[in-house]
């Protein structure tokens, strides 16, 4: 080789050796150039986050804030009190089932009572339409003479019949709670008897019963019918409660008596 080739070819290799350092500069300066970008994106990214992060809590706090402030507001205002308002509600349904409660037991207690009284008073009504005929059972004994019951045996038959008769029915009365008044020679009451007329031909006491003209019945405390009687006036009592009036003013009231039978 001619000392000019040789001296070609070393500029060769020299040219080669600063080609590759050259290179090598280039992929330097672009590597950094990479890098610098990739921190560049990155710290975007991350101030992207941070100001999306603060919009949404903006957002959030921009809707959470008219509801906040209504319940604030609601609160101020004396809105009720869930639990207040229960023990309201709870004690105006007891109210009311107390009161149903009370008008149930006082509506069962009228139930009983009337029950009551309507066996112990049922045989009221039958009885005062028998009373006329049992009074004309002593009627008929009454109006035979003693002599003719004494000279006529079928007659004195007939007559003890008659009584017995109305011993059998007064009998039954008593079973069943109807008391005869028979107030012959007792205090007049108001409650159970009825003055038709007064008497002064008497000895007894002002305001005693001188005369039945009917008798007077009861139904356990209830009375039927009032005893009609004629009552002495002015006799050895003097004045009595009847005070000089007539008897039959105060016959009509009811007193202790119940007169509803």
């Amino acid at each position: 080789m001619s000392g000019k080739d040789k001296a070609k070819a070393e500029q060769t290799q020299s040219d080669a050796r600063d080609s590759d350092q050259v290179d090598e500069s280039a992929q330097d300066a672009a590597e950094r150039i990479v890098e610098e970008a990739l921190r560049e994106a990155e710290s975007g990214a991350e101030a992207k986050d941070r100001a999306s992060a603060a919009n949404d809590a903006a957002g959030a706090d921009a809707e959470g804030g008219p509801a906040e402030a209504g319940a604030s507001a609601d609160a101020e205002g004396g809105a009720p009190d869930p639990m207040e308002t229960l023990r309201r509600e709870n004690a105006e349904l007891k109210d009311k089932m107390m009161r149903a409660v009370a008008d149930a037991e006082n509506t069962r207690r009228r139930a009983e009572k009337d029950a009551a009284d309507a066996r112990k008073y049922a045989a009221s009504t039958l009885v005062k339409e028998l009373l006329p005929a049992v009074d004309n059972l002593r009627r008929a004994v009454d109006s035979v003479p003693e002599a003719i019951t004494a000279e006529n045996e079928q007659v004195n038959n007939l007559v003890v019949g008659v009584e017995m008769t109305e011993k059998q029915i007064l009998e039954a009365f008593e079973k069943a709670g109807i008391h005869r008044i028979d107030p012959q020679g007792e205090k007049f009451s108001y409650e159970r008897h009825q003055a038709i007329s007064e008497t002064a031909d008497t000895d007894l006491p002002d305001g005693t019963v001188a005369q039945v003209l009917q008798p007077g019945y009861m139904l356990h405390d209830r009375l039927l019918r009032p005893a009609m009687v004629v009552v002495a006036k002015g006799g050895r009592g003097g004045k009595g409660d009847t005070g000089g009036g007539d008897p039959s003013a105060g016959a009509d009231e009811g007193g202790g008596v119940d007169t509803t039978a």
